[in-house]
């Protein structure tokens, strides 16, 4: 992260980061981990969460959005001004794997995406069965 952080060097210092997946692949779980939040309170995301971290003098906004089918027409409306995508991957997730992909797919041919930084986090690796990095990227 900080060295996306540096090549981006934005003159008002402040980066928009926005954090999407399929529906339970982990998203807010993650936020509130970096928040220093309690996870054993998540429930489904219906729309977005933002929160915003001051890190090594940056404003650092995360925007959690929900991951559930009925909502992933409406990711295109939080593309304007991202500066980072995170795709967050369910390493559980081996019967959506192939739909996780597509969605990604998809995103990476958004022309209002073009020149934001990706960041691919697989999520749940402490679960056993987990696939590896080399299963997903496949």
């Amino acid at each position: 992260m900080l060295s996306i952080l540096r090549k981006a060097r934005l003159k008002d210092k402040e980066m928009r980061i926005l954090m999407l997946g399929l529906d339970n692949s982990g998203k807010t779980s993650i936020v509130k981990n970096i928040m220093g939040e309690d996870i054993n309170t998540v429930s489904p995301t219906l729309g977005f969460i933002i929160k915003t971290i001051d890190y090594d003098g940056y404003k650092l906004n995360i925007w959690d959005v929900g991951g559930q089918k009925t909502l992933r027409t409406y990711w295109k409306n939080y593309f304007e001004k991202t500066d980072t995508l995170i795709w967050v991957v369910d390493g559980t997730d081996r019967e959506r794997i192939d739909d996780c992909r597509q969605e990604l797919e998809g995103l990476l041919l958004q022309e209002r995406l073009m020149g934001a930084s990706l960041l691919v986090f697989k999520n749940k690796s402490d679960v056993a069965g987990c696939m590896s990095s080399e299963e997903i990227r496949k």
